[in-house]
């Protein structure tokens, strides 16, 4: 497996249907997406408890905090590369197409980043 999404998720039910979504649209398919639930208190699974992909995995813990959220992703990570990603973010379709040709492109790096696109909506 070439990626592993890690996302901590703590209170973010808003967001986190549309951070799934954007990694399940993904025009690269090889990966899984971990979401690690830091103990919300919002109920934000609820959100995403219809997922059914055998790429998806949850890891739920008491509040300990991004940091440990992450790391306790990382523990679980199976692919070659690690992409974070925060709860209340989204990608670009092609988001994991990019870090792959980057990956290939630059065999010895030991990280991989691309450019991003801020918005607000009001």
């Amino acid at each position: 497996m070439m990626f592993s999404v890690v996302v901590p998720l703590y209170n973010k039910r808003l967001y986190i249907r549309r951070c799934v979504d954007s990694v399940f649209e993904q025009t690269y398919g090889d990966f899984e997406l971990i979401v690690v639930d830091d103990g919300s208190t919002d109920n934000g699974l609820d959100a995403i408890a219809d997922v059914d992909d055998a790429r998806f995995r949850i890891i739920q813990q008491d509040n300990q905090g991004e940091g440990p959220a992450r790391n306790a992703g990382l523990n679980a990570a199976r692919g070659n590369w690690i992409a974070l990603l925060d709860a209340d973010d989204a990608w670009m379709p092609n988001h994991l197409e990019e870090l792959m040709r980057l990956a290939i492109t630059f065999p010895e790096a030991g990280l991989l980043s691309t450019s991003c696109i801020e918005t607000t909506s009001t």
